[in-house]
């Protein structure tokens, strides 16, 4: 019996592997997170991920939980978002922050990439439009400086308009302060983006998980 289920597992498990890029190791160890997150349930909910208290004072503790709930997230290729998630789809969400491994092709480097910007763009398009919107935009903006508490909501909102429009004269061409701007949208933010070096910024230290763990290519 025991055998059976060992056995079972292990092939669960390399299943995962082919299919969001981690080694049955990284796998496990994810394994034993989720468990602990989750007190050995078989879900996971959003009050447990809450409850990581190194959370607490990320200005995007929100977003960050709420990525794991998106079905965007989940590869369902759907809107909306869900109550609960099992260790499959936590490893899906999870997959976002694997780095890439060290021989890949250009074109396999750039699918990558695409991938992660999606994900953190998915972050701030709240309402699933497609789009982050002025208002979308000064929310997260306000709320990263309202954590800073070093300036007032009137400063953060006008620092979110000023930028904005930045980006707007970036995508579209020059524009008007009063000139109705609808967002960005996802070519968009690519193009804002390009130079950004995302594999730096992505990682997992909320979830306790050794960075270096996270190394290992298949």
């Amino acid at each position: 019996m025991g055998a059976s289920q060992s056995a079972r597992t292990e092939h669960e498990f390399q299943d995962l592997a082919d299919r969001t890029g981690f080694s049955l190791e990284q796998i496990g160890n994810l394994n034993k997170r989720f468990r602990q997150l989750s007190k050995n349930e078989e879900t996971l909910s959003r009050q447990d991920l809450a409850s990581i208290s190194a959370l607490d004072n990320n200005p995007l503790r929100a977003q960050i939980i709420n990525a794991f709930f998106d079905k965007r997230n989940l590869r369902q290729n759907e809107a909306g978002t869900v109550q609960v998630i099992g260790f499959e789809e936590f490893l899906m969400v999870m997959s976002h922050f694997r780095p890439a491994a060290m021989h890949i092709t250009e074109e396999e480097r750039e699918k990558l990439r695409r991938e992660k910007l999606r994900f953190v763009f998915n972050m701030h398009d709240t309402d699933s439009d497609g789009t982050i919107t002025l208002e979308e935009y000064r929310r997260a903006v306000e709320e990263l400086l309202s954590k800073a508490g070093t300036i007032g909501q009137e400063t953060a909102k006008a620092i979110a308009d000023a930028a904005m429009l930045e980006v707007a004269s970036t995508t579209r061409g020059k524009m008007e302060p009063d000139e109705f701007y609808e967002g960005i949208t996802f070519e968009n933010f690519l193009q804002i983006l390009k130079t950004f070096d995302i594999e730096t910024r992505m990682h997992v230290r909320f979830l306790n998980m050794d960075t270096a763990t996270m190394r290992c290519g298949k």
